[in-house]
């Protein structure tokens, strides 16, 4: 691999301090953009390259631009959009920073309103997908809004002239032949520290909701292939490999993984080597607004902690149960009926101080006594640790350590799938990672591990790591569910047992107190601290890491 020389921890630092991406952090304390005036759309589901798609790619990459000048356009998405929170999120803007807002019903108005923010517009051929990212990139360094052919006469109404038109341009090339194009004619007017991997949902149906942000902060669009196995791919994976290679060390990989080229796996496996961390989704909406705003004033981050830090505790002979939430909040159940009717832990995405302050606000201002924030996943935004490389790894969690400070987080949350597939596989830590956590975290109370069930288990100091035993896929039966905790506590039948469950995003709490009402026990459910305090207090479980002997990388990925 080809590991920078630069020295990491001042380039870091200075991105830290001076990217575009942490100036709402960086307003004063009096509110910025208190009392702004900002228009909102609202959007349907309708992502099809034959229905909504065109008009939305349109929108959103007008909405980049125009928010370059300040937090002008929000887009509020269905409840059942992944991204469940704009309308809550819209609602906690009117409230705490009094922004006042106007609807724009149509793109039409939209471009009325907005469109002196672009210089002109670029083409994208519908039958040729990697073209809309490559518009994309286009947009963000040219300024101009991105349209497929229909909509050339609506933006000429608007005074929109064209730059440069894509369709026929990419015929029968390849995607790698048409991002070797784009690499070659843009990256060097694109931001350095992050890049927009824009894949997700592939083929009919594209869903590039977080294309405002690229467009914003002049991201080079992508979807190239991290599939190792797949000898086709080979091309797509050197030029994936060489962007990395590029970005400025502990940089930004916004947005996701395409389905229909990888797995998630192959990707963060790919990106942690080169000591970046991924950040959202393809389809996370509104960072270009949600940028522009920091805390509001006098706000504080205090975690509902249920034990003191420095408690010494001591556990009984029952069956101690945790439940914990990954995958951010903004994609779980936050807003879904039950909430707080039992203790559940929330992996937090720490990096949104950085560009999206006030969800994090609307989360801790909302949180029921039950609710307890967690960092994560695996440093400061996600990444695989054991295969991060040994000299990018403390300033990295250097990173998180000030990021948990300010959230009064205080257990670290750790996956690494580098030698998984989903919840198949080994998600167990190497010992040096395990060490390395130790020591780059000093102060926590304890570290949780794992997606799926994982074997790494530890205690140090009194702060112990324990592994998911279980993990709820919210497809699955409640019953089936209560069937498998019940024998997962017999088999455990030493007491007390730590018993780890890991809640996947979209089940629902009520659902999961049936669940609690027929396990067979003793029993306590109790919040993630306490149970991290309790598992301090007698090591029944056993230390472990991965084995030697155990498969190290992902699908065939050398530790270079």
């Amino acid at each position: 691999m080809n590991l920078l020389k630069r020295s990491f921890l001042f380039v870091t630092l200075a991105a830290c301090a001076a990217a575009p991406a942490l100036r709402a952090t960086q307003q004063p304390a009096t509110g910025k953009n208190y009392g702004v005036a900002a228009s909102f759309m609202h959007f349907d589901l309708d992502w099809r390259i034959a229905g909504g798609l065109p008009e939305k790619a349109l929108l959103v990459s007008l909405q980049g631009l125009a928010n370059r000048h300040g937090p002008q356009l929000y887009i509020v998405h269905p409840p059942d959009y992944q991204w469940e929170i704009t309308g809550p999120l819209f609602d906690f803007y009117t409230r705490k920073h009094g922004v006042q807002w106007h609807e724009l019903k149509s793109a039409d108005e939209a471009l009325a309103k907005f469109a002196s923010a672009a210089r002109g517009y670029v083409v994208w051929d519908k039958t040729v997908g990697a073209s809309l990212n490559v518009a994309f990139t286009i947009a963000g360094v040219a300024d101009v809004v991105v349209v497929s052919e229909e909509l050339i006469p609506l933006v000429e109404r608007h005074g929109l002239k064209p730059f440069d038109d894509l369709r026929g341009r990419y015929a029968g090339q390849t995607d790698a032949e048409i991002y070797q194009d784009a690499y070659n004619k843009y990256w060097d007017r694109c931001a350095k520290d992050r890049v927009m991997l824009m894949g997700g949902h592939a083929g009919a149906v594209r869903m590039p909701g977080m294309a405002d942000w690229g467009v914003e902060q002049k991201m080079f669009f992508h979807d190239l292939s991290a599939n190792i196995d797949n000898p086709a791919h080979a091309a797509e994976l050197a030029l994936t490999r060489k962007i990395f290679s590029e970005l400025t060390p502990g940089g930004y990989v916004f947005g996701w993984h395409s389905y229909g080229k990888d797995t998630e796996e192959q990707y963060t496996t790919l990106l942690s080597m080169y000591g970046l961390r991924m950040e959202g989704l393809h389809n996370l909406p509104n960072l270009s607004f949600n940028n522009q705003f920091t805390f509001t004033p006098g706000f504080k981050f205090t975690n509902n902690h249920s034990v003191p830090l420095d408690a010494k505790l001591t556990a009984e002979q029952k069956v101690y149960i945790s439940f914990v939430q990954s995958d951010s909040i903004g994609i779980g159940v936050w807003t879904k009926p039950g909430r707080g009717k039992l203790p559940f832990g929330w992996q937090v995405t720490m990096n949104w101080t950085e560009f999206s302050p006030a969800a994090l606000e609307y989360f801790h201002e909302s949180a029921t006594p039950n609710d307890y924030f967690i960092g994560g996943l695996s440093g400061p935004g996600y990444m695989y640790p054991n295969s991060i490389p040994a000299d990018r790894f403390p300033i990295l969690m250097e990173r998180a350590r000030a990021l948990m400070a300010l959230l009064d987080e205080h257990i670290m949350e750790i996956m690494d799938n580098t030698a998984a597939d989903g919840n198949v596989g080994n998600a167990d830590l190497t010992k040096a990672t395990v060490d390395a956590y130790y020591r780059e975290f000093p102060d926590v109370i304890g570290f949780i591990n794992g997606y799926g069930p994982a074997r790494t288990r530890d205690l140090r100091d009194g702060r112990p790591m324990i592994s998911y035993d279980y993990y709820i896929d919210p497809r699955r039966p409640r019953d089936d569910v209560a069937a498998d905790l019940n024998e997962l506590i017999a088999l455990n039948a030493k007491r007390p047992y730590f018993l780890l469950v890991h809640v996947r995003e979209s089940n629902d709490v009520n659902s999961l107190v049936e669940v609690t009402k027929q396990l067979e026990g003793p029993i306590e459910i109790v919040p993630i601290d306490k149970f991290l305090k309790l598992a301090a207090s007698n090591q029944t479980y056993t230390t472990r890491y991965q084995d030697p002997e155990d498969p190290k990388h992902f699908e065939g990925y050398p530790k270079e």
